[in-house]
Protein backbone atom coordinates (compact mmCIF):
# COMPACT_ATOMS: atom_id res chain seq x y z
CA UNK A 1 0.00 0.00 0.00
CA UNK A 2 1.19 3.36 -0.84
CA UNK A 3 1.19 5.59 1.91
CA UNK A 4 2.83 8.91 0.32
CA UNK A 5 0.53 11.46 -0.02
CA UNK A 6 0.59 13.28 -3.85
CA UNK A 7 -1.65 14.88 -6.56
CA UNK A 8 -3.94 17.51 -5.03
CA UNK A 9 -3.53 16.91 -1.61
CA UNK A 10 -1.08 19.00 -0.21
CA UNK A 11 0.16 19.19 3.71
CA UNK A 12 0.21 22.38 5.37
CA UNK A 13 2.58 21.16 7.92
CA UNK A 14 5.44 19.98 7.05
CA UNK A 15 6.26 16.57 8.85
CA UNK A 16 2.47 15.66 9.30
CA UNK A 17 2.45 12.94 6.67
CA UNK A 18 4.49 10.80 9.06
CA UNK A 19 2.20 11.50 12.37
CA UNK A 20 -0.95 11.16 9.90
CA UNK A 21 0.23 7.51 8.73
CA UNK A 22 0.72 6.76 12.56
CA UNK A 23 -2.21 8.02 13.64
CA UNK A 24 -3.93 5.82 10.82
CA UNK A 25 -2.13 2.58 11.61
CA UNK A 26 -2.86 2.92 15.22
CA UNK A 27 -6.41 3.48 14.35
CA UNK A 28 -6.40 1.00 12.19
CA UNK A 29 -5.36 -1.72 14.82
CA UNK A 30 -7.40 -0.33 17.25
CA UNK A 31 -10.75 -1.30 15.56
CA UNK A 32 -8.92 -4.51 13.90
CA UNK A 33 -8.86 -3.85 10.44
CA UNK A 34 -6.13 -4.12 8.13
CA UNK A 35 -5.18 -1.61 5.92
CA UNK A 36 -5.49 -2.22 2.63
CA UNK A 37 -6.64 -3.98 -0.75
CA UNK A 38 -8.31 -6.89 0.81
CA UNK A 39 -10.27 -4.65 3.52
CA UNK A 40 -13.63 -3.27 2.43
CA UNK A 41 -14.48 -0.53 1.50
CA UNK A 42 -16.62 0.00 4.94
CA UNK A 43 -13.31 -1.07 6.79
CA UNK A 44 -11.05 1.25 5.41
CA UNK A 45 -13.81 4.33 5.74
CA UNK A 46 -13.90 3.19 9.20
CA UNK A 47 -10.88 4.05 9.68
CA UNK A 48 -10.71 7.61 7.44
CA UNK A 49 -13.86 8.71 9.66
CA UNK A 50 -12.09 8.03 12.98
CA UNK A 51 -9.47 10.17 12.17
CA UNK A 52 -11.43 12.84 10.98
CA UNK A 53 -13.39 12.79 14.12
CA UNK A 54 -9.80 12.87 16.54
CA UNK A 55 -8.78 15.91 14.30
CA UNK A 56 -11.74 17.83 14.72
CA UNK A 57 -11.62 16.58 18.45
CA UNK A 58 -7.95 18.41 18.34
CA UNK A 59 -8.55 21.33 16.56
CA UNK A 60 -11.80 21.96 18.76
CA UNK A 61 -9.97 21.45 22.00
CA UNK A 62 -7.57 23.78 20.82
CA UNK A 63 -9.74 26.40 20.02
CA UNK A 64 -10.88 26.08 23.35
CA UNK A 65 -7.77 26.73 24.71
CA UNK A 66 -7.99 23.43 26.32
Amino acid sequence: MNSSYSGKQKLVVPGAENALNNMKYEIANELGVNLGPDATARQNGSVGGEITRRLVSMAQSNMAGK
